[in-house]
């Protein structure tokens, strides 16, 4: 796809400085800028490459003015940094602007779908789904019984959605997503082995949650799973049965959340936390990666650790932590000392 810098300068609402007829149809960092590409300067750090880049056109600030020759076209607006994301939001719009049902695929014939959907190729969806206004639909996913899926969502390519979830408007789940598969019920018996409870619930993703690539939610035991508005999910989550998430909510990679535990809203978990079952998380809370949550935690506490500390009082203690041989050593010898009198 090919854009004139006319035509982004409009979607940006920029001023030109050059030649508004240059041809841009890649995007590049300014350092690594080539000819047809487009860029932007928003870090002052990298201002010296505006002089040097090879990229047909660079979005600058406003304030921007040359200490010497360029050759790159600018386009100037308020805020580069946010002026660059806008065009690559629109650029993916455009990319993934798929439309259409392609052969062969698997629609049962008591689904419904509303306009400009796109199904891709070997999808399958299951009895009594419905599908609203455009969703896209990328090759190789399942949709099972009884699923709903609102306007404006997006499934890529290989995700798994369960029966009976509901999938709420302008959702996306990447690809290797499982939404609604059993959650892990097993009672022991008295033969030592484990019998399977069955998982009767459901899961309900609420409006503009994003699910990262691999990412598990499980199926309520009884009543429902749910992510509520605009959370977003990393890739390589687990989210076990009836676990509630708050909205606004963000999770990094590798973190899993034990059954029926209750995370507030915009609550900031990083990597690799390991959150145990049946607890409370309040609102606003921010837990730092790889620490273990084992109790209640009240609005606005910020954690670390394993398990978790609050963040001030994890600080102060790795002070002594890492010191504790030095430590040890000293106090062999003041025992040493005592000793010989």
């Amino acid at each position: 796809m090919k854009f004139t810098v006319a035509q982004i300068a409009g979607i940006l609402e920029g001023e030109i400085v050059g030649n508004p007829d240059t041809e841009v149809y890649k995007l590049s960092k300014i350092e690594e800028g080539t000819e047809g590409s487009l860029t932007f300067l928003a870090n002052p750090k990298y201002k010296s490459f505006i002089y040097s880049t090879k990229a047909s056109a660079t979005i600058v600030n406003n304030e921007f003015i040359p200490e010497q020759e360029i050759k790159t076209t600018l386009i100037k607006v308020d805020d580069a940094y946010k002026a660059f994301s806008k065009l690559l939001e629109y650029y993916n719009q455009v990319k993934n602007n798929k439309k259409g049902i392609e052969s062969p695929q698997y629609i049962s014939d008591s689904s419904t779908h509303g306009e400009n959907i796109y199904l891709g190729a070997f999808s399958y969806v299951g009895d009594n789904v419905t599908i609203g206004n455009n969703v896209k639909i990328y090759p190789h996913v399942f949709i099972g019984d009884n699923v709903s899926i609102d306007d404006d969502v997006v499934i890529f390519s290989g995700a798994k959605v369960y029966s009976d979830s509901v999938i709420g408007k302008g959702c996306v789940i990447h690809s290797g997503a499982v939404v609604g598969a059993d959650g892990f019920g097993f009672a022991p018996t008295e033969n030592g082995d484990y019998k399977k409870v069955p998982q009767t619930g459901n899961v309900i993703l609420e409006s503009h949650v994003d699910i990262g690539a691999c990412t598990t939610i499980d199926r309520a035991t009884l009543g429902s799973t749910i992510i509520r508005t605009g959370v977003k999910l990393d890739n390589h989550i687990q989210i076990a049965h009836n676990v509630e998430i708050g909205k606004n909510t963000v999770i990094a990679a590798q973190t899993g959340v034990a059954g029926s535990t209750k995370i507030g809203d915009n609550c900031m978990i990083g990597g690799q936390v390991g959150i145990v079952g049946h607890i409370t998380i309040g609102n606003n809370v921010r837990i730092q990666a790889q620490s273990g949550i084992g109790r209640n935690v009240k609005d606005n506490e910020v954690l670390q650790g394993s398990p978790a500390l609050n963040y001030g009082d994890y600080n102060k203690s790795y002070v002594y932590f890492k010191n504790l041989p030095k430590l040890a050593s000293r106090l062999d010898k003041l025992e040493k000392n005592i000793s010989n009198g």
